[in-house]
């Protein structure tokens, strides 16, 4: 469920009022939590954190009209999403992740490459999700980018 929402506050308006409260306590997580130099919009349809383009004027290779992603959060039909693309290019980030995940809670992780599902309120970590937003910098995810890039 991709939503054509032009600003964030569109999208979390869009949403219903038990989505709302999740949404935006996940964002508020994210936002007090994640490294200088990300930005906050939409993207792809979802709420995008983001490298801006004053920072890396390429933007993304997919598309270069668009900023470098690094992860954004939605609302999808049975489950609300975190897709942090850094689980996807560092182990052991995805490592850590699923580690102290598996520590706080017995319920399996629902997890793909670069994706988590939370498909209960209670079952989100929000600790652990707010030291994940702070693993990687933006001059690290550049980095980490552009080495992937070139392979």
């Amino acid at each position: 469920m991709t939503s054509k929402a032009n600003t964030v506050d569109d999208y979390i308006s869009e949403l219903t009022d038990e989505r709302k409260i999740i949404i935006e306590k996940l964002r508020n997580s994210i936002l007090n939590n994640l490294p200088k130099g990300f930005e906050e919009g939409m993207q792809y349809g979802m709420i995008g954190y983001f490298v801006p383009h004053k920072i890396y004027p390429n933007g993304y290779h997919c598309n270069p009209k668009e900023p470098l992603p690094f992860m954004s959060i939605a609302s999808q039909k049975n489950s609300v999403n975190m897709y942090h693309m850094g689980l996807y290019a560092k182990k052991d980030v995805y490592d850590w992740f699923v580690t102290e995940y598996s520590k706080q809670f017995s319920k399996k992780l629902d997890i793909g490459k670069s994706c988590i599902r939370f498909k209960n309120e209670a079952a989100i970590p929000f600790e652990i999700l707010e030291e994940l937003v702070q693993k990687i910098a933006v001059d690290e995810w550049i980095s980490i980018y552009e080495n992937t890039m070139k392979k």
